[in-house]
């Protein structure tokens, strides 16, 4: 915990039922007796990011962020679907987004400059950029600048390494890929480090998976804007844009006006929604 005066302190939870996240402002009160500091409530949350339980319920991630940014690299292979799940709840929640591609300086990454113009499209800004050679982070700082930022992403994408650059000054492992390339879990919770140009940077452990909470999701574009921009063409208003006649989503995936792997994330993602709500029971379903 950091009080008002910048001081970080060791601070526990007091009671079973406070859930506080990263980014969380929290009320505090000192136990002289035990020489401790019991955060005893969670102040209004300004935003929050959540993520879907199997029960198809919301757990937040961190709180009090307006950037979101998703870090990808050549290595370990990226998994469009999960950015954009990401970027469905960073919609969803009402917070910027930010693609950006590390590791850079690798030859495979030249492979990914359709995908990452496919997200320029879709209104998403992106930037590549490198931890192990200092390209790009200086703009990659300046994007990042005054706000309250918090990176996600796969695994070894090395947003550990990059935030070692951006903030010298923090104590931060630094962790690599497995023998089948894929990241190891460097970092285990979540942690929030202030920027020098002003801002903070919260840390977020890699995942292999991500699911929105389904209940943030707006519910006919499910945060897709280019779902929610041409479903106005639609002949009918509650369109799942999977098999309804006349949908204007699928007809614009069928002639390439709408990316077919951004549509398919789409019918994905709609697929989760229908299995979540399903699991979440008739009386907790999103009636938006």
């Amino acid at each position: 915990m950091r009080d008002a005066a910048g001081t970080d302190h060791e601070a526990r939870p007091f009671g079973r039922r406070l859930q506080a996240v990263c980014g969380d402002r929290v009320s505090c009160e000192a136990d002289a007796a035990h020489g401790e500091v019991h955060a005893t409530g969670v102040l209004p949350r300004q935003s929050v990011l959540e993520r879907a339980n199997t029960r198809g319920g919301a757990e937040a991630v961190v709180a009090n962020i307006d950037l979101l940014v998703t870090v990808l690299a050549p290595e370990p292979r990226p998994d469009p679907f999960i950015i954009d799940r990401y970027l469905c709840a960073a919609s969803s929640a009402g917070l910027a987004a930010l693609v950006v591609v590390n590791k850079c300086e690798l030859p495979e990454a030249a492979a990914l400059s359709p995908q990452l113009a496919v997200w320029r499209d879709a209104g998403y800004g992106t930037l590549a950029c490198s931890s192990a050679t200092g390209e790009g982070l200086e703009a990659l700082a300046a994007a990042l600048r005054g706000h309250d930022a918090v990176f996600v992403g796969q695994s070894g994408v090395g947003k550990s390494s990059l935030i070692a650059r951006l903030v010298p000054q923090a104590d931060i492992a630094v962790g690599g890929l497995d023998r089948d390339a894929e990241g190891r879990h460097t970092t285990t919770a979540s942690k929030l480090y202030d920027l020098p140009g002003g801002g903070h940077l919260l840390d977020s452990p890699g995942v292999r998976d991500f699911a929105p909470a389904i209940a943030a999701l707006e519910r006919r574009s499910l945060g897709f804007p280019e779902v929610g921009e041409l479903s106005a063409g639609c002949r009918f208003i509650d369109c799942r844009h999977l098999r309804e006649p006349d949908c204007a989503v699928r007809t614009a995936a069928e002639t390439g006006a709408f990316d077919a792997r951004r549509y398919e994330s789409y019918r994905r993602l709609r697929r989760l929604y229908e299995d979540l709500q399903a699991a979440a029971g008739p009386g907790k379903r999103d009636r938006r």
